[in-house]
């Protein structure tokens, strides 16, 4: 299973669509400002499925603040971040969501700072900004069929 993950677009989904074309997932995750892109993501690729959560930019949108998904053998915990306090630095309650949820891996954005690491047993990524910042980023997910994990952050 592989996914392309985007957060913090802005509106700005040229590059991010982009990248979808040329990686060709076999899942999108979008994770919030704007959840409107989310939408683009849909009608470009209507044969990918996409999952997305609404971002501190996204008002009263009927989207998501959170969501578990399935990639493969793992949950992914995806969320924003900015309920989870992310901005400060820490991400301890972000992992104690993801482990409630029964959550392998949880995915945010919101600080548009790309990171991967583990913590408590939780792989957490946040693929930093598509769309609003000195450098774009988005990250690839692969799940291999015994549960292992590989992410990778790239640039756009």
């Amino acid at each position: 299973m592989k996914a392309a993950v985007f957060s913090d677009t802005h509106t700005n989904t040229a590059r991010m669509v982009e990248a979808v074309r040329r990686s060709r997932p076999d899942v999108i995750l979008h994770l919030g400002d704007h959840d409107r892109d989310t939408e683009i993501l849909r009608r470009e690729f209507p044969g990918i499925p996409v999952y997305g959560v609404r971002g501190n930019c996204d008002g009263a949108s009927d989207t998501p603040l959170r969501a578990v998904v399935p990639l493969g053998p793992v949950k992914a915990f995806l969320t924003h971040g900015h309920l989870y306090n992310v901005h400060y630095g820490r991400i301890d309650s972000l992992v104690y969501a993801a482990q409630e949820a029964g959550a392998q891996l949880a995915l945010f954005g919101h600080t548009h700072e790309a990171l991967y690491e583990e913590l408590g047993g939780v792989k957490v990524l946040n693929p930093g900004t598509a769309g609003k910042g000195r450098r774009l980023t988005w990250a690839w997910i692969e799940v291999f069929d015994n549960g292992g994990v590989a992410c990778e952050i790239r640039d756009l």
